[in-house]
């Protein structure tokens, strides 16, 4: 099993401290008893507990892309960290005897082979797979109907907050009127808005600030621009499907999901939104709080490698349930998914997979990265351009750029980049980003600094009032550099 690495375990982990403690549990020898089946596709053993009697665990790798994992503790946690503890102690390369397979896990086997029969069966009776997937799902008008009024009500709503908060100025505003607008605000959870009420949180969080008050109003009044555009275009939206039910969904733009609506992946497969063969390699990841929407986001910033796109992969934890939900982490190794599922967006949709194979990345993989990057500044420019200003697009777009070198001014402090054709690009840490990385780059190699390709996060720089944009990574011929972490 080439592909049971220790970077697969570390992201089946749910968070860090399940791998900690996963880790900790091979390294201290914790399992009395390693096994692996004669074809090496079950790992089983036995780890020391607490009590009396020792947890019973497994791995079963039959199928690859969708592994079976077992195990007797009571943990709600899974992978729980004894199944992560054998993993680890395989790829550690510690001894695994050979044993045959032990009659329970051979009986769930053929009792979940029989399950899967069932469906290929059920799949038969309804027809083909394809015509199957394709097929439309039926929408229940009624309920559909009853959800959009609430919509419309709740988009009412957010006018009328939005319209108090402007006649009474944005200069007036004190934190009696904030507390007051917050208290209002959970009124909006009652409409099916959840994105909408989140972009009215953040408004307000932007106006609790106690940064510079130019910044805060510049700030506030491009989310008050987002808001004013979110309730017109949210309403004609929402109107005209209320007229009529059967009209298709948006989905080249990201207004169904503002408006709350989650995409599950047979609506993505039955509006074409899938690819099968693609190969991924991720490039920046980090982890954040949105305080607005209440959850932690692990973000991923991936190439496919085929056609050059940058992806983005996006995992919310809601404070509350952040515990029993597997927290993402950095992928060093190419990723196979069986389908890869595409949610409406611009420059950086959002992605997700089910079930994936993983291989380690190779120096071809590096080169296929740089063959990639776009060499023309204006041209990148102009296109991040024309996205922004769409209130509704993300107002901070990736792009791959290739460069010939990086030049630090003296004078203002800033560090430049020159394309192939010596026109140049401001790098600057941006505003809301967590992790400072301009002040990495002298730190790096010489010979990363020249010649390479970065992948470069766009944004507009209050402090210089112009676009800018800030390194996330540099790729070699032979490896990502990551500057954010």
């Amino acid at each position: 099993m080439n592909y049971l690495t220790e970077s697969y375990v570390d992201g089946l982990a749910l968070n860090g401290a399940a791998m900690k403690n996963g880790k900790d549990l091979a390294r201290k020898n914790s399992f009395p008893k390693l096994r692996k089946s004669p074809d090496g596709e079950l790992l089983f053993g036995e780890c020391k507990g607490s009590g009396k009697e020792p947890y019973r665990c497994s791995a079963d790798f039959v199928k690859p892309d969708s592994p079976v994992f077992r195990c007797s503790c009571p943990s709600r946690q899974f992978p729980c960290k004894h199944i992560l503890g054998l993993l680890y102690a395989y790829t550690a390369g510690q001894a695994f005897d050979t044993e045959e397979i032990p009659p329970d896990i051979a009986e769930k086997r053929e009792k979940a082979e029989k399950r899967e029969e069932k469906k290929k069966e059920a799949a038969a009776s309804a027809g083909s797979d394809t015509e199957a997937g394709k097929s439309k799902r039926k929408t229940n008008k009624n309920a559909l109907v009853k959800k959009i009024a609430a919509q419309l009500e709740g988009l009412d709503l957010l006018e009328k907050l939005v319209h108090q908060l402007v006649q009474s100025g944005l200069g007036s505003v004190d934190a009696k009127t904030l507390k007051m607008l917050a208290e209002q605000s959970k009124q909006l959870g009652n409409y099916y808005i959840p994105g909408v009420q989140a972009a009215f949180k953040q408004l307000l969080l932007q106006l609790e600030a106690q940064d510079n008050k130019e910044t805060i109003y510049t700030l506030a009044v491009e989310q008050l621009t987002l808001l004013h555009t979110l309730i017109k275009k949210g309403r004609e939206h929402l109107i005209q499907r209320m007229a009529d039910p059967d009209m298709p969904m948006d989905t080249e733009t990201t207004l169904e999901e503002w408006l709350g609506h989650a995409w599950q992946l047979a609506e993505l497969r039955e509006h074409d939104r899938v690819q099968k063969e693609t190969k991924l390699l991720q490039l920046s990841f980090r982890s954040y709080t949105d305080e607005a929407r209440g959850e932690y986001v692990d973000e991923g910033v991936w190439m496919e490698l085929q056609s050059g796109h940058i992806h983005i992969t996006r995992t919310y934890r809601p404070f509350r349930a952040a515990k029993f939900i597997r927290e993402d982490d950095s992928v060093f190794d190419v990723i196979q998914p069986t389908e890869l599922f595409v949610y409406p967006g611009e420059l950086n949709a959002r992605i997700r997979w089910e079930e994936a194979s993983f291989r380690p990345a190779q120096p071809d993989d590096y080169v296929s990265v740089q063959s990639r990057a776009r060499s023309s500044y204006p041209e990148a420019v102009k296109q991040v351009k024309n996205q922004i200003k769409n209130p509704l697009s993300d107002k901070q777009p990736v792009l791959l750029l290739a460069f010939d070198e990086i030049q630090q001014s003296e004078e203002e402090d800033l560090f430049i980049l020159l394309d192939p054709q010596g026109k140049s690009l401001v790098l600057a840490d941006l505003p809301g980003e967590q992790e400072r990385t301009t002040p990495l780059l002298p730190l790096l190699p010489k010979e990363a600094l020249k010649g390479q390709t970065m992948l470069v996060k766009f944004g507009h720089d209050m402090k210089l009032n112009r676009l800018a944009a800030q390194p996330l990574s540099i790729i070699t011929p032979t490896e990502v550099i990551r500057l954010q972490y």
